[in-house]
């Protein structure tokens, strides 16, 4: 080629067009059943919707996987949405999101199996060791209790008559002995939200999260793809309210990242650092001098606690009851419940101090708990579910004694 052709086609270190239309044809890569791929949905037509799979082409998955039982599609154009390749017919890629449906053949299952697809069934009814899954005509699998992922506290009620997403485990028996997991497939699903969450997530964020289980020590949070405890001292401010009663299973709740820590999976939340702290302006509510009255929460052998709001709790010192008598222990003059008129002597908003006095009573003078009495008071696990133990302490505390 001489150098005028050469400047015809584009000169030297130019491609052309005979080089451009060639690089066009390029081998489409070569996919394995069971792939999984995220695609963005291209167009939607009556039957198919087609997927944009980058630079590798295009493919097409059946319209009705993402319709509800109303008929009323699920996505839009544009959306994001995770498949795995089934097969290439004519030069088309076929993509579904699981195998399922009364049409579900041994054979679908069995690729199904061997390809790690997903496979839509029906719980059926619960059996010796766990449940009867049927994923098509006269098909049946079985999910350990184990395997079907339920909540902790082990909830097996209002499973029956659901449809659910499985991974097969074992196909034995050309399809006679099939045993289901429902549990890998929400826990592929939580890992991906995990790692999505590992970019996002920080100490100290609130997030919203859902309550997973109750326990005498505290709540479990699931947030996206984690779980977190939330300790029974960051439930709430009001230290006298029992966990049953403050939060249930179920319930969504804000809570406020405290520690993160991905290589364990160990995550603690708070739900009180979510709230606002009750003793911001507690000076502005309860000025020195005025009345209030209160609850008393607790009893410790230098004074009775009593609480004025949720958060905020009072001291009664000893020495300021008894009505001018001298006594050794305050549940000699007052009992823990009992709801009582107080002033309010003084306001230490930054240690977190309120020292009261009974209305009309002036006490013995100006006595206050020392710091280690208000920290060994502060420290202790405020709530609980309850034990005998607990119960026979407080028994003996309002009997006046030790």
């Amino acid at each position: 080629m001489n150098d005028d052709n050469r400047k015809a086609d584009g000169g030297p270190g130019e491609e052309t067009f005979a080089d451009l239309l060639e690089g066009s044809f390029t081998e489409p890569a070569r996919r394995e059943p069971g792939e999984r791929v995220t695609a963005r949905i291209i167009s939607i037509t009556s039957e198919w919707i087609f997927l944009d799979l980058g630079g590798k082409g295009e493919g097409c998955l059946d319209k009705k996987e993402f319709q509800d039982e109303s008929g009323n599609l699920t996505v839009k154009e544009g959306e994001t949405v995770q498949a795995y390749f089934l097969s290439a017919e004519n030069n088309e890629l076929r993509f579904t999101t699981k195998i399922g449906g009364g049409a579900t053949g041994r054979a679908q299952l069995e690729d199904a199996w061997r390809s790690g697809i997903p496979v839509e069934g029906t719980v059926e009814q619960e059996i010796k060791g766990g449940f009867e899954i049927r994923m098509g005509a006269g098909i049946r699998g079985f999910c350990p209790y184990s395997q079907m992922g339920m909540p902790r506290s082990g909830e097996r009620t209002g499973l029956a008559g659901k449809h659910l997403p499985f991974r097969i485990m074992r196909f034995d028996g050309e399809g006679r002995n099939i045993v289901l997991s429902h549990r890998a497939i929400q826990e592929e699903k939580r890992q991906a939200e995990k790692e999505s969450l590992k970019e996002t997530l920080r100490e100290g964020m609130r997030v919203s999260g859902t309550v997973t289980s109750i326990r005498e020590f505290g709540v479990f949070v699931r947030v996206g793809g984690i779980e977190g405890l939330v300790p029974a001292s960051e439930i709430g401010w009001d230290r006298g309210e029992e966990i049953a009663a403050a939060v249930s299973v179920g319930q969504e709740v804000d809570v406020a990242v405290v520690k993160l820590d991905w290589e364990r999976d160990r995550f603690t939340f708070s739900l009180k650092k979510a709230l606002s702290d009750p003793w911001e302006n507690v000076e502005v509510r309860y000025p020195v001098g005025t009345l209030h009255t209160g609850k008393v929460s607790r009893l410790a052998a230098f004074g009775a606690f009593v609480t004025l709001e949720p958060g905020v709790d009072g001291l009664l010192h000893v020495s300021k009851l008894g009505g001018g008598k001298k006594i050794r222990h305050p549940g000699e003059a007052i009992r823990e419940g009992e709801e009582v008129a107080v002033k309010v002597d003084s306001v230490e908003r930054g240690k977190r101090r309120i020292s009261l006095s009974l209305e009309g009573e002036e006490g013995e003078g100006e006595h206050a708990a020392g710091p280690e009495e208000y920290r060994q008071y502060t420290e202790e696990a405020p709530r609980s579910l309850g034990t005998l133990g607990e119960k026979l302490k407080m028994k003996l505390d309002k009997n006046g004694l030790k």
